[in-house]
Parts: structure tokens; C-alpha cells; sequence
């Protein structure tokens, strides 16, 4: 988090939060009720890899989802963007344009007229793509494990278990979610047979914060011997990002992420199941190679416009597809009519970014002096 203000953005979800507790009521239009991300920064979206073997631009972290105003997501991604610019040394004006891109692509995302594709593919998504499309089991299992052996080696990333989150991981695989998510994942009919051949905790970056997290490898039994599956097994914790329907959500947070996942993103979702375990609930995907994130640490001036209508329009189908043809055309027509005259986007998401820009770079000079202290 100490190597730009992009880094920071994207492990101070909480900060956001704050932020948006301390704005006045109506700053921004309150959205149609729906599954949003939470946390909808560059780096949560990315290539995911379908059953199939096929991979497409989706919203890759769930954690924060809730049932909320689709206008956060808007704002969080408009803050990560504007910071990529800033640490890119792009001028101000490709900010504002950026900004008005992102728009764009968002209202062509949410328009049920529109034509069902993305605006051209920027250099940064073509690079993610095709390292996606590219990559093999093995790959995955040499990046993630350092190896293809079906073992899990301890050190720095991955730490030996208790006896008790042994006997606990073993109790979770057993139970009816992850068995029928395994025997849909190999189109086996009923439950598939399943076995831990290894496990670890796993320690990551901004993504654990908090939270417990264990990679665990799976194998399955068939017919020409078994077969593996590398399974992310993370405690799902208390969303920061507030709900406008509290009530209608899941009350059991790993319940919550995996149900947000499967509106927001259905090639995940539909690799993704939850259960208890060590007295709290936790969400677990398996892992492919196609899963990648987007990395933006050096924006290019043609590339950076490019890029936010991109993911704007990501973003806006994964939002649209939730909604009622004359709720979508409502949204729609909310946010035309907001556009401001000196930047062709609303001016309460123009002036939310410029103030979450400067409240951001000072928190992250804070965060570096103490540090350094």
C-alpha cells in the first residue's frame, strides 16, 4: 500500500466508506436496489475463466457485495481510475476525459437498447486476455504453488495448519454446497467424490486483510484417476460498503457474497459455494487459469480513455442485467439528466473523485510517514 496512491486506494476500502457516511444526503442520485461489487477498484476487474475454458472481463471480487445504490461502484471506480492517471504523470485533462468515459460506457452498459458489446478492448485488457486465454492448468499451478506436484509448499505465502483447521477443512469440503459445486464443475451427475490432498493457510496481500484465508487442493475422484482442483477458502467478513435493503440480503455473510457474485458475475459465481466453519462462514472458489487481474500501474495517454468506457461498460452490464427494462431506462435517464455543461458527466461523480483524490493523497502520506517512522 506504501508504493502509490493507486496501491492505497485499492487496499482502503474502509475509507471510502467513511468518506461516504460524512457526505450529505442526496450528493449523488439513489440508484435502483442491486447486487453492486462494494469495492469496484481497476483491480477487482478482470479476465474470468468460464467451466468451459473460456475467459471474459468480469467484476472478480465479491467480498464487499451488497443489495445497494449502484452510483458507490460508479464513484469507487472513477476514484481508482483518477489515481492510476495521477501515478501515470497523465495530465488533468485525461482525468476529466476519463471521467466522461467512464459514463459513457456505463449508460451504454445499463441501455437495454443498446448493442451487446463492449466498447474496443484497451492495450491493458488485450495484454490481461490474452496471458488468460494462454494459460494452462499447470501454469496456474506453478504460479500459485511454485510447482506441479499436488502439494502445497510451505513458506512464505502458505503457513502449516492447526490439527483443529485440519479437522474443520475436511468438515467443510464434506458438506452438500461444495460437494454438488465440485460435481457441477465436472458435469458429474449427484456429488462428486472428493478428497483433500493438501492444504495451507494462505497469506495474501490486501485481499486477506482481516480475515483467514486457506488454499486447499482437492482431488476428485474419476474414472482415469484423480483429478485436481486448487479451492480458495476465505472468511467471509462484515460488509463496510452499506446496504439499502438490509432486510432482503442473506443474513450469513458468506451466503451474501456467494448470492452477490452469481448476479454481478455468473462465470464466478457459478465457481463459488460457502459453508461454517471455525465458529464463522466463509466463500470458496475454485481457481483457474484464466483468473487474472487487470494491472494499470502505467497508464498510457491513448490508452487511459480507452480504458474507462471499457470498464465502465463492464460494470454497467453487470448492473443492467439486474434490472427491470423501465427501472434500467429510468437509471438511464437519471444520469443523462444530471450531466453537468463543462465535463459531459454528472458533476456529483466529477466533484466526489476530485474530493476522494485529495483526501486520498493525504491519508496515503500519512499512511507512508508512519511507516517510515
Amino acid at each position: 500500500m506504501t508504493r502509490s496512491t493507486h496501491a492505497y486506494v485499492r487496499g482502503s476500502t474502509v475509507k471510502f466508506y467513511e468518506w461516504l457516511s460524512e457526505v450529505q444526503p442526496h450528493t449523488f442520485p439513489e440508484g435502483p436496489t442491486i447486487w453492486i461489487c462494494g469495492d469496484c477498484h481497476v483491480g477487482n476487474l478482470g479476465p474470468i475463466g468460464h467451466t468451459s475454458g473460456a475467459a471474459r472481463i468480469q467484476i472478480r471480487d465479491l467480498d464487499q457485495t451488497v443489495l445497494g445504490n449502484p452510483a458507490h461502484d460508479l464513484i469507487r471506480l472513477g476514484v481508482s481510475l483518477a489515481t492510476a492517471a495521477r501515478g501515470s504523470d497523465l495530465p488533468g485533462i485525461v482525468t476529466a476525459r476519463m471521467v466522461e468515459a467512464l459514463m459513457a460506457g456505463y449508460l451504454h452498459g445499463i441501455d437495454p437498447d443498446a448493442a451487446l458489446r463492449l466498447p474496443p478492448r484497451p492495450a491493458s485488457v488485450r495484454t490481461a486476455m490474452k496471458a488468460a486465454t494462454a494459460r494452462t492448468w499447470k501454469e496456474l499451478a506453478k504460479e500459485r504453488l511454485s510447482d506441479t506436484s499436488p502439494t502445497i509448499p510451505l513458506g512464505r505465502h502458505f503457513w502449516p495448519l492447526s490439527r483443529e483447521e485440519r479437522r474443520e477443512l475436511k468438515h467443510l469440503v464434506s458438506q452438500h454446497e461444495v460437494l454438488a459445486l465440485v460435481a457441477r464443475l465436472y458435469e458429474m451427475p449427484g456429488e462428486a467424490s472428493v478428497s483433500i490432498v493438501d492444504a495451507a493457510y494462505w497469506v495474501k496481500g490486501c485481499s486477506s486483510l482481516g480475515q483467514r484465508r486457506y488454499a486447499v487442493l482437492l482431488a476428485v475422484d474419476q474414472d482415469r484417476g484423480p483429478r485436481y482442483r486448487l479451492i480458495d477458502i476465505k472468511e467471509a467478513g462484515k460488509a463496510a460498503a452499506p446496504s439499502t435493503a438490509a432486510g432482503e440480503m442473506p443474513r450469513i455473510n458468506g451466503e451474501r457474497v456467494v448470492t452477490g457474485a452469481r448476479r454481478l458475475s455468473p462465470d464466478l459465481g457459478d465457481r463459488m459455494a460457502w459453508g461454517r466453519m471455525l465458529g464463522g462462514s466463509f466463500f470458496m472458489r475454485e481457481l483457474q487459469p484464466q483468473d487474472l487481474k487487470l494491472s494499470v500501474d502505467k497508464l498510457e495517454h491513448k490508452d487511459a480513455t480507452v480504458l474507462a468506457a471499457y470498464l465502465g461498460n463492464v460494470v454497467g452490464l453487470a448492473h443492467g442485467s439486474q434490472m427491470a427494462r423501465d427501472v434500467a431506462m429510468s437509471w438511464h435517464r437519471d444520469l443523462r439528466a444530471r450531466h453537468g455543461r463543462s465535463i459531459d458527466a454528472p458533476f456529483w461523480l466529477w466533484s466526489s473523485i476530485v474530493d476522494l483524490l485529495g483526501r486520498h493523497e493525504r491519508q496515503y502520506l500519512e499512511y507512508c510517514r508512519a511507516w517510515a517512522g
